[in-house]
């Protein structure tokens, strides 16, 4: 005689008894598709395209940092009457390295301490790390979700394919300030005349 959950099993000896075909029609459906998400989860990182697929090297956090702000003195970018261009209460600055170029972040509590202003369709070398604790780089709309850790350079190649304003966010929690940390980057097409607007967005095409 076998059991259900419709009728209790006997507490003596529970564990000799004969399994049901209800139970075996659970066991075999649950196994199958046990097996379907292996094949799947598998296939999914050759076929999806929500998978960064990148380099991690060990750094300093002095080396890095200093990456960073060599790229900022050398590509910020200057408005019309020749200042210096930044945004915000903390004047993080805008900065456009060539096409090809490595483009160094190096998060901290509570910011992303540059705005890298790229080109549609150019392709970027990204070198993401942070300068106290562990911070999360979430890139929006696009599927990013990286965790950036200090000692490290996570390396990713980035080709931007749409112009506009992306944000970024913090997903890892990094302290009392954790929900402002946030940030952005431009994606604009100088050939079209999508440009930056000075105002904290883009103008332009259509932008």
């Amino acid at each position: 005689m076998s059991y259900t959950s419709l009728q209790p099993i006997p507490q003596r000896h529970w564990w000799r008894l004969r399994v049901g075909p209800d139970e075996k029609i659970w066991i075999t459906a649950a196994y199958a598709w046990c097996l379907v998400m292996l094949v799947w989860m598998v296939g999914w990182f050759f076929l999806g395209n929500q998978n960064q697929v990148g380099n991690a090297y060990r750094v300093t956090i002095d080396g890095f940092t200093a990456k960073m702000d060599q790229m900022v003195e050398k590509y910020q970018l200057k408005d019309a009457s020749g200042s210096l261009m930044s945004e915000g209460d903390n004047d993080i600055p805008v900065v456009q390295v060539p096409v090809g170029g490595n483009v160094f972040i190096a998060a901290r509590q509570f910011e992303f301490p540059v705005i890298p202003v790229l080109e549609l369709g150019k392709t970027y070398v990204f070198h993401l790390s942070s300068q106290d604790v562990d911070h999360g780089f979430s890139l929006l709309p696009i599927n990013v979700n990286l965790q950036l850790l200090p000692g490290y350079d996570y390396v990713l190649r980035f080709t931007p394919n749409k112009t506009g304003v992306y944000r970024l966010t913090c997903n890892e929690y990094c302290g009392l300030g954790h929900h402002t940390m946030t940030g952005k980057l431009y994606v604009i097409d100088t050939a079209n005349k999508i440009v930056l607007d000075g105002k904290g967005g883009i103008t332009g095409g259509g932008a």
